[in-house]
């Protein structure tokens, strides 16, 4: 069985929709595909209907953006409630301080770059959140950069003038929220040092305090080195591990199953979860 819980459609930053996804996932031999969605469950349905014509089982998720002491963190939520009030109101927060930081990094970079709202809305599908991918999009489009790493290597980059902070959930309340919503946390690319800063070894063990399930290890932003020393950890806190392609489509060069989760460790996820996955 071939399982990889971490990917994105057009609902947030992918450029797929749901069942152009699914789709994907059948030609690539997947057998279950986690579809989350930065901080929503928009895709959801639409992924559902997709199971039985597709053969591709689906696991529901959430990636949920949070921040430990000003570093940010990534928290995969798995098999929640989505209509749970606490934590539905956290993600429609983020996703709104989402909305208000991409109106102020557009204006910003506008007055250096010819770029209005209009161009970054162009490329948003319908129902999707507008983030620094969909800038990064219409950026490509007007021929300021040559495709979306450029972007966020340049122009968009955090340590750049025109990038804005926006609401994230501090993470151990992040973890908590979703237990309380019956889902199965799990820590995306806790080591990714090429992304920028990582949290200490201490913050993994306040999660883990707090509920946290799991640790992704095997993912392409981590090496080696970085695997070895999260597996460490995960057994000594008793977390599973998991891996993944955190695949956008077209938007990053990651490919489907490029990384994958065993078939023990779904169950697990599935037994902790209020939410079935969903199967043809």
């Amino acid at each position: 069985m071939t399982v990889d819980p971490h990917t994105h459609s057009s609902i947030s930053d992918g450029t797929q929709s749901p069942t152009e996804l699914l789709r994907a996932a059948r030609a690539a031999g997947v057998d279950v595909l986690g579809l989350t969605d930065h901080d929503t469950s928009a895709g959801w349905a639409e992924a559902e209907a997709a199971v039985a014509t597709t053969g591709v089982s689906l696991l529901r998720g959430s990636e949920i953006s949070c921040s430990a002491s000003g570093i940010s963190v990534h928290l995969l939520s798995y098999l929640h409630d989505p209509d749970d009030p606490v934590l539905a109101a956290e993600l429609a927060r983020a996703r709104a301080s989402r909305v208000d930081r991409a109106r102020l990094m557009v204006e910003r970079v506008a007055e250096d770059y010819p770029l209005t709202w209009a161009d970054v809305e162009a490329q948003l599908e319908p129902g999707a959140t507008v983030g620094r991918p969909h800038i990064a999009d219409a950026l490509v489009a007007l021929g300021h950069v040559p495709d979306r790493s450029a972007a966020f290597a340049s122009i968009l980059s955090a340590a750049g003038p025109y990038y804005v902070r926006y609401y994230a959930p501090d993470v151990i309340a992040a973890v908590r929220a979703v237990r309380a919503a019956g889902g199965v946390p799990v820590m995306a690319h806790p080591f990714a040092s090429v992304r920028g800063r990582v949290v200490a070894v201490e913050v993994i063990e306040a999660m883990a305090d707090a509920g946290l399930a799991g640790l992704e290890v095997d993912h392409r932003d981590q090496s080696p080195a970085e695997r070895a020393e999260l597996r460490a950890i995960a057994r000594r806190l008793g977390l599973f591990t998991t891996g993944s392609s955190d695949y956008h489509g077209a938007g990053k060069p990651n490919r489907l199953a490029e990384h994958t989760t065993t078939p023990e460790v779904l169950a697990a996820i599935e037994e902790a979860g209020r939410l079935p996955v969903v199967r043809p």
